[in-house]
């Protein structure tokens, strides 16, 4: 490029040639080259005539002319001679000139030297790179969520740079797939899950372990997936050792486990050997939440499954024998299924399940007895008709008190006052404790706060309105560290809680408000 602008005798044509050459090569418009070689041949002229000049080039689009001209901009009054020029001066070139105009004055063609030119074959290189970048990622970004091919360019520190063919992509060291190496010459399939812009220019980022290159490889193998016959719902993946994927089939009379499959395992084995060897579970998607999870803890067998919809946890019964099938290797087949079904699972055996019902059958039992000054054979029946505390004895409908078999009326009347007696006693134990505390009875009013949600309040060191207000509800009911976490708040209830504190905080905005308002009126006279 070089000797095409070396020097005033350049060929004019060969300079449009070389335009049209470098933008074929490079993918970019011939324009964007053009406009390089203007910019760089301006740099190199303005080195000449002198920076404080504002000299422009032009490169005519059909003969290959090279054009330099001078630009001042008419001004009254001129604050840069160099690039100003007064009216009456633009008056005598142009008696039509007003202030704002540009008046063009024509430059003879400069002689590139060895300097110049290497400055503007810079100049021209950058502006090409940047546009190719530019052309890059407008290729580039409308792509993420597909499957590409490249071949391995280099590999620095196990980050492994991709040849796209029209762009270059990274594949980083956390992206590839453990105990995996690649040479340069390799070839590689990988999914692109983000392009962005960055300093150094435009940024395709591969990956070969995330969740969303297995299901794009079976949407590749399969082709029900292809047609949205079969939906994949999860993926979920420890890279290189295994995999577990729930599908869903639209059409009642395609088996979705049995299509990924294939004939003989053919389609997953063809995944399975593109992710080196990683073992895949395909799953049944169910809307069901027990159900899937179920599904999603194979090869194990479930015995029984307990759901907490307030937590989005989900207690598993196993068989003994089946603990460590369900729990895998390093706590492997657990963890994907709880990935896979966005739920966090609890695996108990048969035995420690038993074991808890019956300390919890213990604990309930002992504290009627203590609360409710009953025997056990009472307390018993109470606990084996599910009620669990003394809230609900003193508040169920009577009619479930009576139903319980060898209950009466009478009995059913005395355990509900025994049952109200010891909460208005316990609530007045929290509330002497609550002062002790010095727990404000402004927090004390507000709604939803019981007293032994008061207490823990004040043991935390909560005990003004300012102090509940400036917690988020996240401090209230986290389940590590909440302060109320043990109280089964919700994150509705807690915010409804923070709120109320802080309402007085947006009364007395309004009251100073108010006052500023009635600042400038006429003081009143006393009575």
């Amino acid at each position: 490029m070089d000797d095409t602008i070396s020097g005033v005798g350049y060929d004019r044509i060969e300079l449009l040639q070389v335009a049209e050459a470098v933008a074929r090569d490079k993918g970019i418009e011939q324009a964007e080259v053009l406009d390089a070689m203007e910019q760089a041949i301006q740099k190199a002229a303005r080195s000449r005539y002198g920076h404080e000049n504002d000299v422009r080039a032009e490169i005519d689009r059909k003969t290959g002319e090279i054009k330099l001209a001078r630009y001042r901009q008419v001004a009254d009054p001129v604050e840069n001679e160099a690039t100003q020029i007064t009216l009456a001066e633009a008056h005598k070139r142009n008696p039509e000139a007003q202030v704002g105009d540009f008046l063009t004055e024509s430059l003879p063609p400069i002689d590139f030297g060895r300097i110049a030119a290497q400055t503007a074959k810079q100049v021209i290189v950058q502006k090409v790179r940047e546009a190719e970048r530019q052309r890059q990622y407008n290729e580039y970004k409308d792509r993420v969520g597909e499957i590409v091919n490249g071949i391995v360019k280099r590999v620095e520190f196990g980050n492994v740079t991709v040849d796209l063919g029209r762009a270059e992509a990274v594949l980083r060291r956390d992206e590839v797939i453990p105990r995996e190496s690649f040479r340069p010459g390799d070839r590689v399939r990988a999914y692109i899950y983000d392009v962005r812009q960055e300093q150094r220019g435009p940024q395709i980022f591969l990956s070969r372990t995330h969740p969303q290159f297995m299901a794009k490889l079976f949407a590749q193998e399969v082709p029900e997936i292809y047609d949205s016959i079969i939906e994949i719902k999860a993926v979920a993946r420890d890279p290189g050792s295994r995999a577990k994927i729930a599908v869903l089939s639209h059409d009642s009379g395609i088996d979705p486990v049995g299509a990924c499959v294939g004939m003989r395992g053919s389609r997953v084995q063809a995944v399975v050997g593109e992710l080196q060897g990683e073992k895949i579970d395909i799953i049944q998607w169910s809307a069901d939440p027990a159900t899937f999870v179920v599904n999603g803890l194979a090869p194990a067998e479930v015995a029984k499954v307990v759901l907490d919809e307030d937590t989005h946890k989900i207690e598993v019964v196993v068989p003994d024998d089946q603990l460590s099938l369900a729990i895998g290797r390093r706590g492997q087949n657990v963890r994907l299924a709880s990935q896979l079904t966005g739920w966090e699972i609890v695996i108990l055996t048969e035995e420690e399940e038993s074991e808890r019902r019956q300390e919890e059958f213990r604990t309930r039992s002992k504290m009627f007895i203590e609360a409710l000054d009953v025997d056990d054979v009472l307390a018993h029946l109470l606990v084996a008709e599910g009620f669990s505390s003394v809230e609900d004895v003193a508040f169920v409908p009577m009619d479930d008190l009576v139903s319980i078999e060898g209950f009466d009326p009478d009995l059913a009347n005395e355990l509900r006052q025994r049952a109200l007696n010891w909460l208005a006693a316990k609530e007045e134990e929290h509330g002497k404790r609550r002062r002790e505390l010095g727990v404000s009875d402004e927090v004390a009013a507000i709604p939803g706060l019981t007293g032994a949600m008061l207490v823990a309040l004040g043991e935390a060191g909560i005990k003004t309105l300012d102090d509940l207000a400036d917690l988020s509800s996240d401090e209230l009911i986290d389940k590590n560290d909440g302060v109320l976490r043990s109280f089964g708040l919700s994150a509705e209830d807690a915010n409804a809680v923070i709120m109320a504190a802080r309402a007085h905080w947006f009364a007395d905005d309004a009251s100073a408000t108010g006052t500023g308002q009635a600042a400038g009126a006429e003081p009143t006279a006393g009575p």
